[in-house]
């Protein structure tokens, strides 16, 4: 082998105590920052593409430019800007140890606005994040700070509100602080997925039993006992939550599993780091999901869960029926109001004895283990899946198929969509011909997700991708094209009150774009990465002008085109 594979144990160690209370936060702290009552879109730890959210969405009357008040005394200790994600974000630090953030925001208050924009150009950026120190910007509680929007990663005008105890950065759940959100309804719970557990999670399909409502807060089974073939199992339920008078299916805050009347494993939402939110992929059965079907939430800790939400308090959640005796089943699904819905159901083994060697046996491929280094090697494909990559043993297949048009390499099939990853997994691939040097400096590697620029060794190009799939190696030598929305060179603009434009590209992925104003960098705003516009003011007065765009790729191509203009 090419490289020493190392392997690291992980020992997970087991509390057998149940989970200590809630935390107690500061009730009635933090206050509402808008002048609206809080109405929710989304709740800490709702279920979301490869995250969980984290903190509250609350609505702005479907529209934007509400005004956005701190939430409490402070200080602004940082501001971010960026294409996607927060959009435009400010973030408060309290003297109470926490600091809260408001999210996909448009023009901060006036003063704010002028400082930002003055470091934009200081900097030579759009897009940033500046740590501020306390005596900047000081806000009292109700200060007007910004006006809400829809920027960023963002689909509806709302504004994104977090709390973060400071020290850590690890967010809270805002719902525990004792904001005035009226909720007397409890959750529903609206299926229920169980798992042979004698197989990896993402080689099987759950099977579904039907679920119906026994009265408020209650639900049952059909049928009432249900026989099972595997001797280990596992649950999980699809459920959501409501607010009073509010339509918005929301996240749960804690599910908790027993057996004949015996605590198990719970998992809880109250605080999560983003270092750790995509481990929401462990929490859900993600091969179902990403094959277009519904949320189920894990009634057990996959091994490859790091810092994970569970508290095991008599084992994992895998179920051991092997007595062949019937076991009650009872899930419990609660709100951070504490309102309960309770599901109850019978469980029973009816089967065959299971060897060893009938449950370890898999679909083919080579086992991978979650906290384990391990790779592949063949002559022209190397794979490395790192310790933090899994969150469940699985069979990682491998093929090789023909060199699509245009690759310079077969392509070489690794896993499915269908298997997530939480890191990134290194692969090397090695071209089909000799490369000169220019064509090595030019290539990338394509993958599902998009295109990577390699690292060259040995002959083989190297590049990581957070998911799996079919991968193979290009020469792009095609600059990408500036797009100009509604002017040509030439333009008499007199009458315009802004100009834009766009970047396509062959792979659709570009890095670096700078506009200059006669000679001189000029703020163009990139909201959600698609249109850079910028709004005709001081720094582009009446008269001629050139404004001149450098456009860069993922490869390594540049173009540069100008434009002559009257203002």
């Amino acid at each position: 082998m090419r490289f020493l594979l190392s392997a690291i144990l992980f020992v997970h160690t087991v509390s057998h105590a149940q989970r200590p209370p809630v935390t107690e936060y500061p009730q009635g702290y933090f206050k509402n920052p808008l002048n609206v009552p809080i109405q929710l879109s989304g709740n800490f730890g709702e279920l979301r593409p490869n995250h969980y959210h984290m903190g509250l969405d609350l609505k702005t009357l479907a529209r934007e430019n509400l005004p956005v008040h701190a939430a409490a005394d402070g200080y602004i200790s940082r501001i971010k800007i960026e294409p996607a994600g927060f959009g435009r974000a400010i973030y408060i630090t309290h003297p109470n140890g926490y600091t809260t953030l408001y999210a996909h925001l448009n023009d901060f208050n006036p003063q704010i606005e002028a400082w930002v924009r003055a470091q934009q150009y200081k900097q030579q950026t759009w897009n940033l994040l500046l740590e501020l120190t306390p005596d900047l910007f000081p806000v009292k509680q109700g200060q007007f700070i910004a006006y809400s929007g829809n920027t960023g990663g963002s689909q509806a005008p709302h504004v994104h509100f977090e709390i973060r105890k400071t020290e850590t950065d690890v967010n809270l759940n805002p719902m525990l602080f004792g904001f005035d959100i009226p909720d007397n309804t409890k959750p529903s719970i609206l299926r229920l997925g169980i798992y042979d557990r004698n197989k990896s999670v993402y080689e099987q399909s759950p099977r579904i039993i039907p679920v119906k409502a026994a009265g408020a807060g209650n639900y049952q089974t059909t049928p009432a006992l249900i026989t099972v073939a595997s001797q280990r199992v596992s649950f999980a339920v699809t459920s959501f939550d409501t607010q009073s008078g509010s339509s918005n299916l929301n996240g749960n805050f804690q599910g908790t599993i027993f057996l004949d009347e015996k605590p198990v494993i719970d998992y809880r939402m109250d605080n999560i780091s983003y270092n750790d939110t995509r481990y929401l992929n462990a929490h859900i059965d993600y091969r179902l999901k990403s094959s277009g079907g519904a949320y189920l939430q894990h009634l057990s800790e996959l091994p490859g869960y790091v810092n994970s939400i569970y508290n095991q308090v008599s084992g994992d959640g895998i179920i051991d029926l092997s007595d062949g005796e019937e076991h009650t089943i009872r899930i419990e699904i609660t709100d951070a109001a504490k309102n309960i819905s309770v599901l109850k159901t019978k469980v029973k083994y009816s089967g065959a004895a299971q060897s060893p060697e009938t449950v370890l046996s898999g679909p083919g491929g080579k086992m991978f283990f979650p906290i384990m280094l391990d790779g592949f090697e063949s002559e022209e494909c190397e794979f490395f899946i790192g310790e933090k990559c899994l969150y469940d043993r699985v069979n990682i297949r491998y093929s090789k198929a023909a060199a699509l048009p245009g690759a310079v390499s077969a392509t070489h099939n690794i896993g499915t969509a269908t298997i997530p990853l939480q890191e990134a997994f290194l692969i090397r691939i090695k071209p089909s011909r000799a490369l000169n040097e220019l064509e090595q400096s030019r290539t990338i590697m394509a993958g599902r997700s998009g295109v990577m620029k390699v690292e060259w060794k040995d002959g083989f190009a190297a590049a990581s991708f957070r998911d799996f799939g079919s991968f193979r190696l290009v020469v792009d030598t095609e600059a990408p094209e500036v797009v100009p929305i509604g002017f040509v060179d030439g333009s008499n603009l007199s009458k315009a009150s802004r100009i834009a434009f766009t970047i396509r590209d062959n792979f659709g992925k570009f890095k670096n774009v700078r506009p200059e104003l006669d000679g001189q960098w000029l703020r163009f705003t990139n909201d959600k990465g698609r249109t850079f516009i910028y709004n005709f003011d001081e720094k582009c007065p009446r008269g001629e002008h050139e404004l001149k765009i450098y456009a860069e790729d993922e490869a390594g191509n540049s173009t540069v085109r100008s434009f002559k203009f009257t203002r």
